[in-house]
């Protein structure tokens, strides 16, 4: 079963599968989203998910069980 991720505030929306990195689906979807260590300590890949919850998008996958995601990209201006 297929999830859809859609990345505000590109307005870009895609399909992708439970356990599949976040940042493969935002490159497959042609968003940039910024990264530093790629182990989740700097927070560089920071991104709100459904409007409640921050992640960061280098060691966080699609869950399984969800139909939609929303995942909010924002910049934090010391990136």
């Amino acid at each position: 079963m297929s999830v859809e991720v859609h990345f505000l505030p590109d307005n870009v929306t895609v399909q992708a599968d439970p356990g599949e990195p976040l940042l493969e689906v935002a490159e497959r979807a042609g968003v940039m989203i910024p990264t530093g260590c790629l182990m989740g300590s700097c927070h560089a890949c920071e991104v709100e998910v459904n409007g409640d919850e921050s992640v960061c998008a280098c060691i966080s996958a699609v869950p399984a069980g969800a139909t939609q995601l929303t995942i909010n990209l924002y910049v934090d201006p010391t990136w």
